[in-house]
């Protein structure tokens, strides 16, 4: 039996309807396996603003860095436009992630046989398909120095996008250690005829693999070409790591290759926790302190890492409250918290065997399948159902 406090972050506009879907399979789980799972709810985004005055109250911060991992819904809407910039609810979002240290995004791409018609490209384009995004998190235009001046009469703004060696290097050990364990490619997408962050991401990211992972495969694509190939042929990519703005917009234009962006999931992590894990034999390896990763298809294993799990969709406030949002993605999050923060690989493939069940029978939201819609609830439930049915 495992011991562990997860705190849930449900946040706005559809954040709440699937952050409790996940909350359902996780006691689930708990319930199947014999874990005794605390579960504690913080506010979070515009629900802390309209509550607490800012986005990430300390309480909320203070309880995410203390727990085992964090499960989040989503945060933002139009609600909230007119809070000043340094305290929309994104702002939030950002200061989790740089205050719990989770530098690597971790965004699986997998084209499941039941939704390939669901995705508006050509089945024998997307069947196949089975890809990593690492997006670096913390570091990049996102959190640089942020400035709007008026000069002769004319409003400028800028955003400074600055990445340190240190910050290229950790994120590469991720990818690099992930793509071991899967088919052993790893491409690095930047803009480096362009801008000198990219030049250096560049320079950095050759050294690495030359010097640290020689036994993987490593290509250098612009981030343009990498966004028409992920399209055309979006198979011939194994694992793409990739700084923090390009790796938002390109896990976004590849949501389309699984046929829904409510389908898939995230985690973000950080170094690994320090616990000791078993080798081959069976003999305990020791601390794993430090850049160590889990070595297998999609990291799985029993490496621990801190970390914040949330679908990569947004709040969607237009269809917020009417029970259709998709809770797979969140719970595809659930198995990954399992899996990274916990090192429970068994649970981790249970949801994703009674996932992938699910698809198959057809228990989707209108997303997926307009003539076979079902409410949130009852795709939660479906799944819930078949998890006592999986064998692991």
């Amino acid at each position: 039996m495992m011991t562990a406090r997860i705190t849930v972050l449900a946040g706005d506009g559809i954040g709440p309807e699937v952050a409790a879907e996940g909350e359902k399979v996780l006691r689930a789980i708990g319930a199947r396996f014999g874990h005794d799972f605390t579960i504690v709810h913080r506010l979070i985004g515009g629900a802390a603003i309209d509550a607490a005055g800012e986005p990430l109250p300390a309480d909320t911060l203070a309880d995410c860095c203390a727990s085992d991992a964090v499960l989040l819904g989503a945060v933002g809407g139009p609600k909230w436009d007119d809070v000043p910039p340094s305290r929309r609810p994104e702002t939030g979002l950002l200061a989790l992630r740089k205050g719990m240290g989770v530098y690597a995004n971790v965004r699986p791409v997998v084209a499941h046989p039941s939704t390939l018609d669901a995705s508006p490209l050509k089945r024998e384009i997307v069947e196949g398909t089975d890809l990593v995004v690492i997006r670096e998190l913390t570091g990049g235009i996102y959190f640089g120095e942020k400035s709007v001046r008026t000069i002769d009469g004319e409003e400028h703004a800028s955003d400074l996008c600055t990445y340190s060696t240190h910050e290229i290097e950790r994120v590469v050990r991720v990818a690099a250690t992930m793509a071991r364990g899967r088919r052993g490619k790893v491409t690095s997408v930047d803009k480096a005829n362009v801008l000198e962050t990219s030049r250096l991401w560049r320079r950095v990211v050759t050294r690495v693999m030359r010097d640290e992972f020689p036994d993987v495969t490593c290509e250098h694509v612009l981030v343009d070409a990498c966004a028409m190939h992920l399209v055309k042929r979006p198979s011939a990519f194994d694992v793409i790591v990739t700084e923090n703005m390009f790796g938002d917009i390109l896990t976004d234009e590849a949501s389309i290759l699984a046929g829904s962006i409510g389908l898939l999931p995230s985690a973000s992590i950080g170094d690994a926790i320090g616990v000791a894990v078993s080798d081959a034999t069976g003999h305990a390896t020791g601390d794993t302190t430090g850049d160590a990763v889990e070595t297998t298809p999609e990291g799985n294993g029993s490496t621990r890492r801190r970390g914040l799990y949330e679908p990569i969709h947004g709040s969607a406030p237009d269809i917020a409250g009417r029970g259709i949002a998709n809770p797979i993605g969140t719970i595809m999050s659930v198995a990954m918290l399992l899996r990274h923060s916990l090192g429970l690989d068994d649970e981790a493939r249970c949801i994703e065997a009674a996932v992938s069940a699910a698809l198959d029978a057809g228990d989707v939201t209108i997303d997926v399948d307009q003539t076979r819609a079902l409410p949130t609830h009852r795709v939660g439930d479906a799944i819930v159902q078949r998890l006592d049915g999986v064998m692991v």
